[in-house]
């Protein structure tokens, strides 16, 4: 088991490297950063000065070493716009992407399990039909499309929720169902295929011969089996609503993480994007790296992969 868990943890520093380098990369790529910055009516000594003063004239390399040097100490310097600190800005912001995307998980969870629990029990009924059809719903809606859809409806005709904010926790229900029906149907599908697995295994056969309730066969051997790969699953699914917020914040107005990361693209805040990008994806590598420890855990097959 320690040897897996070394394994993974070098994969996962690697993931995380590549991540850096690429983040960089494109950033630096995507134009001359001194000009974004200073805007486009400033003269040429105004972009030559903003090239020196943050050390765009150096080699890139020479840059990327040092930001990620100064980031693996958790510094990355001063936003361009905010009159913070990158980790400043950080610190506000991440607890409400955090709450947003703890909550969304929670809904999806409690959700999925039971629809696919019950689209397993009644397969081929028009119980499973109607879980499949939500789940193909749920995969082919846009996050946008449906966040903007549940504002129509419960903010603008029924008026039962506000439209955009954080302030209270009624700010955070329609972000949480628009974000949680987007992790849904991956959740609901596992659970679906874990249960009809399970439920046609031989001790699932003998505890029915025993003569044991239904109930009990279900929720007590079958669904305990059955929901393994499932906990697993909803940790990565975490770190993917972590990065779907920049949509779902910037459609509610919510001061989070993907609004920061929204708002610091538009004013060409490279810092904050290059914070953004990499707390992120610390996150989701943090995430897949548990969920992997986890599925070793419950099954030793995987430790030989």
């Amino acid at each position: 088991m320690l040897t897996y868990i070394f394994r993974r943890l070098l994969v996962a520093l690697a993931v995380m490297m590549t991540v850096a380098v690429v983040s960089f990369m494109l950033l630096h790529l995507s134009g001359d950063l001194a000009t974004a910055i200073a805007g486009p009516e400033s003269s040429a000594a105004d972009v030559e000065k903003i090239r020196i003063q943050y050390g765009l004239d150096r080699p890139m390399t020479t840059q990327f070493f040092e930001w990620f040097w100064a980031a693996l100490h958790l510094d990355f310097g001063r936003s361009f716009y905010f009159p913070n600190t990158v980790v400043e800005l950080i610190g506000e912001r991440l607890p409400i992407t955090l709450k947003l995307g703890g909550i969304s998980l929670l809904l999806a969870v409690l959700v999925a399990i039971p629809l696919g629990v019950a689209a397993a029990i009644y397969r081929d009924s028009w119980v499973d039909r109607v879980a499949l059809g939500i789940a193909v719903v749920g995969q082919a809606m846009p996050s946008f499309w449906f966040a903007l859809t549940l504002i129509l409806i419960f903010s603008v005709q029924l008026k039962w929720l506000p439209v955009a904010g954080n302030v209270s926790w009624q700010h955070f229900v329609l972000p949480a169902i628009a974000l949680g029906y987007y992790a849904m149907p991956s959740l609901m599908r596992l659970t679906r295929a874990g249960m009809l697995d399970v439920l046609g295994s031989d001790y699932i056969r003998t505890a029915r011969a025993k003569g044991l309730s239904r109930k009990r066969v279900v929720f007590k051997h079958a669904l305990r089996n059955a929901i393994i790969p499932v906990v697993a699953l909803a940790a990565v699914e975490l770190g993917f609503m972590l990065g779907g917020s920049v949509v779902i914040e910037s459609v509610y107005s919510m001061q989070g993480l993907g609004q920061l990361a929204w708002d610091s693209i538009s004013r060409n805040d490279y810092p904050v994007v290059q914070a953004v990008v990499l707390i992120i994806a610390v996150f989701y590598i943090g995430l897949t790296f548990v969920a992997d420890v986890l599925n070793a855990a419950l099954d030793p097959r995987m430790r030989t992969r």
